[in-house]
């Protein structure tokens, strides 16, 4: 499946978070989304980015957004990931993969010489009315934290 186009709504979802709450999309309306698929929580990579994001969440909200990091992690592991890394992100469980399908994240991966299925490391910022804005695909997890916040600086104003 492809990424959502640019201006079409963004599919709507209802997964639990790291405190086992609910969170859907729809709740978020009003605000900016920086919706993020990472691939399992408490990897090097994965850990520089949710933190990033964490150091950043007060220039997030000053600019009107809400961090949402979504992985095919079980509840119990984000909540360890959150605690450990005292993480201000909220952390979505979405172990069966199928929000990861709907926005066109769930795909073949190599590593290694290994082939399998995986999420593909991608960012979509989503705007107030629930619309995609912008998509990330060649996420670089040291300054996606920075890449965010310079998108809706330049963007988010203007609309």
């Amino acid at each position: 499946m492809a990424f959502p186009q640019i201006g079409a709504p963004a599919p709507d979802f209802s997964l639990a978070d790291q405190h086992g709450d609910l969170c859907t999309l729809a709740d978020c309306r009003g605000r900016w989304v920086v919706l993020y698929f990472y691939p399992k929580a408490m990897t090097p990579g994965c850990t520089v980015q949710a933190c990033g994001l964490s150091e950043q969440h007060a220039a997030l909200e000053a600019a009107g957004a809400l961090a949402i990091g979504i992985s095919p992690d079980p509840v119990a592991r984000l909540a360890k990931f959150a605690e450990k890394h005292r993480l201000a992100v909220r952390l979505l469980s979405d172990a069966d993969h199928a929000v990861a399908e709907q926005y066109g994240v769930w795909g073949l991966k190599k590593f290694m010489g290994r082939e399998y299925m995986g999420i593909l490391r991608t960012t979509f910022i989503i705007d107030e009315q629930g619309r995609v804005a912008h998509s990330m695909d060649r996420v670089r997890t040291k300054t996606h934290d920075q890449d965010v916040l310079a998108w809706l600086a330049d963007n988010a104003k203007n609309r």
